[in-house]
């Protein structure tokens, strides 16, 4: 059954405050007003609001070292959000994390994860408490393809399906792990071939479509809610820029034609095109959305700008410092 034109228009404003919060981001980080390293959600928007649109507010996720999307998708604040890649005090982590390490607990989004791979244990974890508690709420990994070169996620799948906890995996597979092609790392062609090895069901979806990723999500949920087990979602996508940051900095591993080829599907584009052939919103309310989100992204980044720095004398606050005895 296809979405309801409510569902439409959520998933396109989640892709579109995906896209240009990080965006924003980017140029930000380029121009040297945000510290460390940023890896950009730019061309997989699709994925994370299209299943994010199809949980529910007790649902956990997991992320990874490219997961502002994930947060932003699941109902980030955005003010936080760019608090926190800029190291400020007002920031979700006060400043102490930084990109790859932003959560939102309050929305159930555990965290983003700077080791590959490092996400999947604790959704499956999150999946466990659920099962022993008797409730039916779904944990989310996302990951990328490379992730499931990692031991770490095939211990995690195999505890998954012999446990059958409630686990929705979704791997975002944009054809690259940093800078090697997906098909130099593995010999299958579809990363979806390895759920098979645990038992658990799985489906290789367009990650370039919104509708298509909701509607297998949704599709997944029922059976994952109703303690069948784990499913797994391959979702084909792309990034648009590179490994970290926007500019290639000399390493040139994808070839300009590629890049374009992927950005002739953008998602966003697709979607607002249905919008328009459908009669959900005429091109001036897609431009009036459009239009409230950069405002929201402006008003952030004044936000951020403005506020402090964390004081010297917080560095150690919510810092473990006990022995382990």
């Amino acid at each position: 059954m296809s979405p309801s034109p409510e569902t439409v228009k959520d998933l396109h404003e989640r892709m579109v405050r995906i896209r240009f919060f990080e965006e924003a981001a980017g140029r930000l980080f380029e121009a040297n007003r945000i510290p460390g390293f940023i890896h950009l959600y730019v061309g997989q928007e699709a994925i994370a609001s299209g299943v994010c649109v199809a949980l529910r507010d007790d649902d956990q996720i997991t992320s990874t070292h490219r997961g502002h999307g994930h947060l932003v998708a699941k109902g980030g604040d955005l003010n936080k959000m760019m608090a926190e890649l800029m190291g400020k005090a007002t920031g979700y982590c006060q400043g102490k994390g930084g990109s790859m390490h932003i959560c939102d607990l309050d929305l159930n989004m555990l965290g983003a994860n700077g080791i590959v791979g490092g996400g999947v244990p604790i959704a499956v974890g999150a999946g466990f408490a659920n099962k022993y508690r008797g409730n039916d709420t779904v944990s989310v990994a996302f990951f990328g393809d490379g992730t499931t070169n990692i031991g770490a996620f095939h211990e995690a799948a195999n505890m998954a399906a012999s446990l059958q906890l409630p686990v929705l995996f979704v791997c975002e597979n944009n054809e690259y792990a940093e800078y090697t092609p997906r098909e130099t790392t593995m010999a299958i062609k579809d990363v979806v071939e390895r759920a098979a090895a645990y038992g658990m069901p799985g489906v290789v979806v367009d990650g370039m479509d919104a509708i298509a990723v909701h509607e297998a999500t949704t599709q997944a949920l029922q059976t994952v809610r109703a303690g069948e087990g784990p499913s797994f979602l391959e979702c084909k996508t792309y990034r648009y820029y590179n490994h970290h940051g926007i500019q290639t900095l000399g390493m040139k591993y994808r070839s300009d034609d590629e890049v374009e080829e992927w950005k002739g599907r953008d998602a966003i584009v697709a979607l607002e095109r249905v919008m328009a052939d459908d009669d959900i919103a005429t091109r001036f309310e897609i431009d009036a959305i459009r239009a409230s989100v950069q405002a929201e992204v402006d008003a952030a980044i004044e936000f951020a700008e403005a506020s402090p720095m964390p004081e010297p004398a917080a560095l150690l606050d919510n810092v473990t410092t006990e022995t382990l005895r």
